[in-house]
């Protein structure tokens, strides 16, 4: 029986070879099974050179090439890059010399605090709230705040008063101490605080005029490593999906309105989901028209060491 509607049929298609065809993918560009005595740079190489890990296998490389040819590096990252036990890594990249400006935001500060002086930090949020106890522990707020109001009138910024006061007082843990590793080695460091997002301003220490003051100072400072952003230098976003990549795009656009040549560098953003900002202003907007921008999407306590391991190796 036949049917009342009409089809197309398909004798006329012109068909041509597949060996005239542009293809995305070859087999010579597929991962290579490694044997237990191969190298961590073994393994980098034996990534696939197709997305990804043809990204991370580019970018690990601008990155050595910018050490090399002593570029500015400049990372940015969250707080809970210090939260899943990185600082570490970090500290031994500024070391090497790897890392040659570090921004953080007020988070940042806390959980470093914490860490570096009690060896504890990241409470139960949620149990907190319920009772308003959450974020309401005295020593945090009154080792940073009062670091700030002491402070208030000189020419040192958020990071390095902090930085600064942990190893005057010998902190217990400060050779995990982003802040304190940084002021010792020399480090530029800064902290980028939003009033009213970090614990410590829900405490009656915290002087107003002070936390202005020293965050200014070291957006200023943070801007002076931007203005360093020439052809083949490197930025680095690691978790921070609003704060930094903002605060990244203002100084940016400071420097190039300074004139300063922050054209042609490469940026990466590792974080465990694709943001907005990060995605716009620290990838996209900011590298055109000759830098490239990489995304990396990855728990922070596999990519970064990763990261870390490939540069060196």
């Amino acid at each position: 029986m036949g049917s009342k509607y009409r089809k197309l049929t398909f004798e006329k298609v012109k068909t041509y070879s597949i060996k005239e065809r542009f293809s995305k993918v070859h087999q010579e560009e597929f991962a290579r099974p490694l044997d237990r005595q191969s190298s961590l740079a073994k393994f980098v190489e034996s990534l696939p050179n197709i997305l990804i890990g043809k990204d991370f296998k580019e970018f690990t490389q601008r990155y050595r090439q910018a050490v090399q040819e002593n570029k500015m590096v400049l990372w940015m990252m969250g707080a809970h890059v210090i939260k899943c036990g990185l600082s570490p890594i970090l500290i031994d990249l500024m070391e090497k010399g790897y890392i040659k400006h570090l921004a953080m935001n007020g988070a940042g500060a806390i959980h470093d605090v914490e860490v570096a002086m009690w060896g504890t930090t990241s409470e139960d949020v949620a149990t907190g709230l319920q009772d308003g106890t959450f974020g309401m522990a005295h020593e945090t707020a009154a080792f940073i705040n009062e670091a700030l109001s002491n402070n208030l009138g000189n020419e040192k910024g958020y990071a390095e008063v902090i930085g600064e006061k942990l190893l005057r007082l010998h902190a217990p843990n400060a050779h995990v101490s982003l802040l304190a590793s940084a002021y010792r080695l020399d480090v530029p460091v800064s902290l980028h605080p939003a009033l009213g997002t970090e614990i410590v301003h829900q405490h009656p220490n915290l002087n107003g005029r002070a936390f202005g003051e020293k965050a200014l100072l070291d957006f200023q400072l943070f801007s002076h490593s931007v203005a360093q952003l020439t052809e083949g230098s490197v930025v680095v976003n690691a978790g921070s999906a609003v704060i930094l990549p903002e605060v990244f795009l203002k100084a940016l656009t400071v420097v190039r309105n300074l004139q300063f040549p922050a054209y042609g560098f490469y940026t990466a953003v590792f974080d465990m989901i694709r943001h907005y900002r990060p995605t716009v202003n620290v990838v996209q907007r900011p590298t055109q028209p000759q830098g490239k921008g990489y995304y990396f999407i990855g728990h922070h306590e596999i990519m970064i060491p990763l990261l870390a391991a490939a540069i060196k190796s």
